[in-house]
């Protein structure tokens, strides 16, 4: 790992105020929830020399915050936003608490390029609390969509009222960039999703019976679901076709909570049907959610969108007893719906089990691979600093 560090160099996104005084670097904009902890949001300003000898006094704010309004419609002061999370850090001048403070190992590095005008920052969010979720758009639509999203603003500061009013001389003096919080659901040993339906008749004997599972409880995006399905006919009712699909529950938790269905996959099956009286079916379903197939749905979550960034459906929001769904913005979960068809006058039999979609493992954050480099370098006296592998890249 130390050698690939090595030959590819690291990527850093900056974004420089329109006045040119303050610049922001992060090392990525991807920052993950592992569910014990998330990824430290960490990064470094480099300020300008005349607001070095000025004292001027350099803020960096984080805000998630849930819009579910359209940001032309905001007038009068009145805004379709709900603040979830709002904190701040003084870069400059330095906060004594922070002053001795180690430096990760990138900032460590962006100091030694950048030199002494460069100040870190550093923001921890809790886990489990709200993740990037977009609202996919309407094809057509304008302006920033509907769902939740972090910011990560930089800006000098004028006066109190900065945050909520920013005047125009305090525009050419910030910086924003848009940063994504998703989620990981680590693997827990979970049972097996089942369930059991049976259906009566009236005026008829005997009963449908249904048996659906799931080979896993988790998924990861892109990886197909096997729906097993065994299907007993002890009726004298004759079963046409079976229908198959992947539902997307979003709750939309404001100051009611309102819940939105969406149909991300879909199958219809024919192949050993009709199921006659006393005959029985079993067989193994693949379905295959992706946001390819699902362009044109309005109103579909999505994982937080980056400009020119693809992006997935959006994961299924971990729970706990702790988490306040008011707190989360949007709440997303994901069910298999298996419906077995008799006809129009004898209705069907339809069975549903939850699961989680989520992301796959990822890298393990910096902070914590910090622990193997510095052991390295204890070990490796040839270990030298390759300052010169940062590679630093325009992001808007």
């Amino acid at each position: 790992m130390v050698d690939e560090d090595r030959k590819s160099g690291t990527r850093v996104f900056k974004k420089t105020s329109p006045n040119g005084k303050i610049t922001t670097y992060l090392g990525k904009r991807d920052f993950i929830d592992r569910g014990d902890y998330v990824d430290l949001i960490d990064g470094m300003v480099l300020i300008d020399d005349e607001y070095i000898k000025d004292n001027k006094k350099v803020t960096a704010h984080l805000l998630a915050a849930f819009r579910y309004g359209r940001e032309d419609l905001d007038v009068l002061g009145l805004t379709f936003r709900k603040d979830l999370i709002s904190e701040t850090f003084q870069v400059f001048p330095q906060v004594e608490k922070f002053l001795h403070r180690p430096l990760s190992r990138l900032q460590e590095r962006l100091k030694r390029k950048l030199g002494s005008n460069a100040y870190p920052f550093w923001f921890q969010v809790a886990p489990k609390s709200a993740s990037s979720v977009t609202l996919q758009p309407a094809p057509g639509d304008t302006g920033k969509p509907c769902g939740v999203d972090y910011e990560l603003k930089t800006f000098v500061t004028v006066n109190d009222t900065c945050l909520e009013k920013p005047k125009k001389s305090a525009l050419s003096n910030t910086v924003r960039l848009a940063i994504r919080k998703l989620t990981y659901a680590p693997f827990e040993s979970r049972p097996q999703p089942m369930v059991d339906v049976s259906k009566y008749f009236m005026m008829s004997s005997g009963l449908l019976h249904m048996e659906v599972s799931l080979d896993k409880e988790m998924y990861y995006h892109g990886e197909s679901i096997a729906v097993n399905v065994h299907i007993q006919n002890n009726s004298n009712k004759t079963v046409k076709k079976l229908k198959i699909c992947i539902i997307q529950v979003a709750d939309i938790c404001l100051f009611t909570t309102a819940s939105y269905s969406c149909e991300v996959a879909r199958i219809e099956s024919n192949e050993g049907f009709p199921i006659g009286p006393g005959a029985t079916l079993s067989k193994v379903f693949a379905v295959c959610p992706l946001l390819s197939n699902n362009k044109d749905k309005r109103g579909l979550a999505l994982d937080g969108q980056l400009k020119h960034e693809d992006t997935s459906l959006a994961s299924s929001t971990i729970l706990d007893g702790k988490t306040s769904k008011e707190n989360l913005g949007i709440v997303v979960q994901y069910r298999v719906k298996v419906r077995a068809v008799l006809g129009p006058l004898n209705g069907e039999l339809f069975a549903e089990l939850p699961f989680t979609l989520t992301h796959s493992k990822p890298l393990e954050s910096p902070e914590r691979v910090e622990r193997f480099f510095s052991s390295s370098a204890g070990t490796n006296g040839n270990m030298t600093d390759e300052i010169d592998l940062i590679l630093l890249n325009d992001d808007m």
